[in-house]
């Protein structure tokens, strides 16, 4: 999954990170219920995402440039299925 976010400096990039999966993994499971089975490993323990991520900044690239690169990985994905 590529993410194109921008969030203001006082903010680290574990806490932003934290906030888009905890709240992702919420509204999927408020919104399909059935995967709660799927993706729990323990009683009360959400599992959707791996602890893990990637992050990188855009430096110098525009906008503009970071999102043909998202919709040619979408693109690709695609070609993949």
């Amino acid at each position: 999954m590529h993410l194109f976010v921008s969030a203001p400096p006082k903010l680290s990039v574990s806490s932003v990170v934290k906030q888009l999966k905890g709240t992702s993994s919420l509204r999927l499971f408020a919104m399909h219920p059935e995967l709660k089975s799927t993706y729990w490993k323990r009683k009360g323990e959400r599992s959707l995402w791996s602890p893990s991520y990637f992050v990188e900044s855009i430096g110098a690239v525009n906008e503009q440039a970071v999102a043909r690169y998202i919709d040619n990985q979408r693109t690709k994905e695609r070609e993949r299925s």
